[in-house]
Formats: C-alpha cells, sequence, structure tokens
C-alpha cells in the first residue's frame, strides 16, 4: 500500500497520470491546461511529461472542445476535456446533451463516446460572475449521461480513473472550493464504482445527504449536532446520475429522518429527486419530511455575498432541528 496525503486537486492529477500512462488512446484537452497546468494546476506537469499532442492546449471554444472530443472518441481515442470554469460549459451545451449523450442510444448500442468532461464546480472561493455555478442537475435530467463528483482526495484519485475507463460519458464535477483540502490517499487503490454512494459517517438519528463541496458542510454539521447529543449519519452520494437510491434508503431506514444538502438551487435540484424518491421507498419509516438545504432560486451572487448564498453549517443545523422537532 502506497500511502500519500495531497490536495484533492493534486489526486486529480495523480489519477490523470495513471491513465496518461496506462492508454495511449487517452488524451486531455482543454483551455491552458499544458504549459499552464489549468486555472487550477489540476494537469500541472503532464504536457511536459505527455508532450502536447496527450496534453493538448485548446481554443477558446467549448463547443468546439467538445464537439472534438466527440468525434475523436468515435475514432477510438478516450478523451478527457477540462472546462475551465463551470460557468462556461453552457457554449457546450448543445455538444453535451443533443450529441454526446445520444450517440449510443442513437446507433442502437453500436458507438460508444468514452468522454469525460471535468468541471470545476460549486462556490467558496470568491469568483467574479460566471465562475461560480452548480449546473449539476442539468445534466443529470439528461438521459446517457453519468454525473459524478467526488468529496474527497481519496475519491477524486480513483473516481476520475474509474471516469476515464467508462464506455459511458461522464461529467466530473470537482468541487473547487474543495481543492487544497488535503488527506491520505492510497495509490494503489482501484475505487467502489461510479454509481455507489458511501457512507462518510454513521449515526442514528438523521441521514444527511450531501454531495461533493457539501460533504464537508454536512461532517461539520455531524459534529456540531453530536456535541448537542443528537446522531447524523452522513451520506455523500458520489454519483448523482445514476442515483444509488439503496444505499440513501437503508440510512434513512434506520434513522427515520431526512435531510438533503447542496449548493445548487433548491428548487428542482437534486435534493427534490432524493426526496421523492425516499418518499416512494421508505415513506412507512419516515418520521417527517425529507427537508433540503440548498442555494437560493437567484443567478449566483457576487463574491462578497456567497457566503449568504450558500448553504452554511447554521442553516443545515436549523433543517436538522426541524426534522427533530417534528
Amino acid at each position: 500500500m502506497s500511502i500519500e496525503r495531497v490536495s484533492l486537486a493534486k489526486a486529480i492529477n495523480l489519477g490523470l497520470r495513471r491513465c496518461l500512462e496506462g492508454d495511449p488512446t487517452t488524451l486531455l484537452m482543454g483551455e491552458d491546461i499544458g504549459t499552464l497546468g489549468g486555472v487550477f494546476r489540476v494537469t500541472d506537469g503532464l504536457q511536459k511529461d505527455f508532450g502536447p499532442d496527450r496534453v493538448v492546449d485548446t481554443p477558446l471554444a467549448e463547443s468546439g472542445i467538445v464537439g472534438t472530443a466527440i468525434g475523436l472518441a468515435l475514432r477510438g481515442y478516450r478523451p478527457v476535456c477540462e472546462i475551465q470554469f463551470d460557468g462556461f460549459i453552457f457554449p457546450a451545451f448543445d455538444q453535451i446533451t443533443t450529441q454526446l449523450a445520444k450517440m449510443h442510444y442513437r446507433s442502437r448500442g453500436r458507438l460508444q463516446v468514452p468522454v469525460v468532461i471535468r468541471v470545476p464546480y460549486g462556490g467558496g472561493i470568491g469568483a467574479v460572475e460566471h465562475h461560480s455555478e452548480s449546473p449539476e442537475v442539468l445534466f443529470a435530467h439528461t438521459a446517457g449521461l453519468r454525473v459524478v463528483s467526488p468529496a474527497t482526495p481519496a475519491d477524486a484519485y480513483t473516481m476520475i480513473q474509474e471516469a476515464v475507463a467508462s464506455p459511458d460519458p461522464v461529467l466530473f464535477f470537482e468541487p473547487k472550493g474543495r481543492y487544497w483540502d488535503k488527506a491520505d490517499v492510497d495509490l494503489d487503490a482501484t475505487g467502489s464504482g461510479l454509481d455507489t454512494a458511501r457512507v462518510a459517517r454513521p449515526g442514528t438519528d438523521v441521514t444527511l445527504v450531501a454531495h461533493g463541496p457539501t460533504v464537508t458542510t454536512a461532517l461539520r454539521a455531524a459534529e456540531a449536532a453530536a456535541a448537542e447529543g443528537t446522531s447524523i449519519e452522513v451520506v455523500d452520494l458520489r454519483s448523482i446520475s445514476p442515483l444509488d437510491t439503496a444505499t440513501v434508503a437503508e440510512s434513512v431506514r434506520k434513522t427515520g429522518r431526512c435531510v438533503v444538502v447542496h449548493e445548487a438551487p433548491v428548487q428542482y435540484g437534486t435534493g427534490g429527486e432524493v426526496a421523492a424518491r425516499i418518499t416512494e421507498e421508505c415513506f412507512f419509516h419516515l418520521e417527517a419530511p425529507v427537508l433540503r438545504v440548498g442555494g437560493f432560486h437567484a443567478p449566483y451572487p457576487v463574491a462578497r455575498l456567497e457566503h449568504d448564498y450558500l448553504p452554511s453549517l447554521d442553516r443545515v443545523m436549523e433543517a436538522v432541528d426541524r426534522t427533530l422537532s417534528t
């Protein structure tokens, strides 16, 4: 076992390095990912070691990046695209939802398009407009796409490798506000599959469901609640589509209560899908309605207001108190 303490960003870098070493058909493409190593330095050093034909600096044209990746995938390559910031993904929305997502279905399974699209997303870095968004549910609603988000360096390391190896197109949402969080990573680990949620902290009184950047917030809430005598079980979804309902339902059948937290707006968000499924699966086990905590139904605010917009520890704890008092 080879253990190394690294940041989430470095874990993705190491995972991509293993993909490039292990498969000559894997290549990376994106704006400034080569010489610069990306805005967040996630691809730092990879062009130096693998060359400009494997780590490609592209023009500033997201639709062109994804369209080119689709063509490369149809010719047998495994392209990994970086969208520099979450708000820049929308010029590529047509290519992703009308071409990439549908190619396998349209060809009745004859064609595969193993494209990974890496998306730094979420808030917490004080960025300017169009640089802090949470658009994951837009792609989760589109059939034919896998939508995943790691919350820890260990998951980031294995999940990016699993995403590249997947025969399906994968939207890989990276919580950029957690890029610099460090933890131990087993460099020999192979992962547990892209479809499975994980219990990040066991508990008995309330199930707190989160993904990506809000997993850390949920764990902090669990610690605060424990000091007050409340036991919170934290479930990290890891995969937003497909959704591992079974793991969440097993937890809720034990606790009888569920709160879902995400940075995206609550309205029509991931929390609504989780709440609906848990209501269907666990109706007779629920002691209270499933509650949701998330961003407000408004455009992402300017940097000085983002901490009022994002789901805070206090807002999560207020929801926990509400479900316990019902």
